[in-house]
């Protein structure tokens, strides 16, 4: 790619993408729609605020994975990678589960297996280890430029971080009494943790004194953007994700920790 090649208009057309967007969201609308009677009691209806959260959720989706975020990652720059993984990690996840009725999973948890294998990953510890440990280990250099270099690798890489972005956040958002929230002293707590755990990958890149990814040393910049700041700008996109995603969070829980309070003293 080229300078003048880059549009922020462009879209980039991945059949596997687009229909596997189309397929979740369909089969979601379905769900909570013609064949909600067939799944649940008929006075459990879908809010305004599921279906929106949901469907914003899948464009979202298809946006960091499509879009002109998307043209800026796979050609250009690290910074814009960094904040394509930030909005599938950090934004998307959330954004499914608060769209997701409670009932709409409940009935998949009546099955023994199902809920021993939903009870294990969903626990705070191994939410909480498996999604900062697939996050680093795809952001070794080797990983990383493979997944750039190799498209299958790449889905591989989305997935995984799909995946354990909504098991991260399941004990902060879960929809189902059967897996339960933890109590909001410990929300906050895990919240905390999560949004210190990644300090080091965040100095590692912001701070080397060389550009540790060498895909993004074979790709034109634009702007005059040299590959050392790419890299720091993306280090710093990280780090102020983080912050202004987990702090306000944290300030949601305290409040409502402090309301709850309030309540037993009245």
């Amino acid at each position: 790619m080229s300078e003048d090649s880059f549009s922020i208009w462009y879209w980039h057309w991945h059949p596997d993408l687009y229909s596997g967007v189309a397929l979740l969201l369909g089969t979601y609308l379905i769900l909570v729609g013609p064949l909600r009677e067939k799944i649940t009691a008929q006075d459990n209806i879908p809010t305004k605020r599921h279906v929106i959260c949901f469907t914003f959720g899948c464009m979202l989706m298809l946006f960091a994975l499509a879009g002109p975020v998307h043209e800026l990652a796979e050609g250009y720059f690290f910074g814009a990678h960094m904040l394509q993984h930030i909005l599938i990690t950090l934004i998307v996840p959330p954004l499914l589960l608060l769209g997701t009725p409670g009932w709409l999973i409940s009935p998949v948890l009546k099955y023994r297996y199902n809920m021993s294998m939903a009870k294990f990953l969903t626990h705070p510890i191994i939410a909480f280890i498996s999604f900062n440990i697939v996050f680093d280990i795809w952001h070794f250099p080797s990983l990383y430029d493979g997944a750039l270099k190799i498209h299958f690798v790449h889905i591989l890489e989305h997935i995984f971080f799909m995946v354990t972005a909504v098991i991260m956040w399941w004990p902060i958002l879960s929809p189902v009494p059967e897996l339960p929230r933890l109590s909001y002293q410990l929300q906050m707590l895990y919240l905390i943790l999560i949004s210190l755990v990644q300090t080091p990958l965040f100095a590692v890149i912001t701070f080397s004194n060389i550009a540790i990814y060498g895909f993004y040393e074979n790709t034109p910049k634009l702007w005059g953007i040299t590959h050392l700041a790419d890299q720091q700008i993306g280090g710093i996109i990280m780090k102020l994700s983080w912050l202004i995603i987990f702090v306000p969070a944290i300030g949601v829980v305290f409040y409502k920790w402090y309301q709850q309070e309030e309540s037993k003293d009245t």
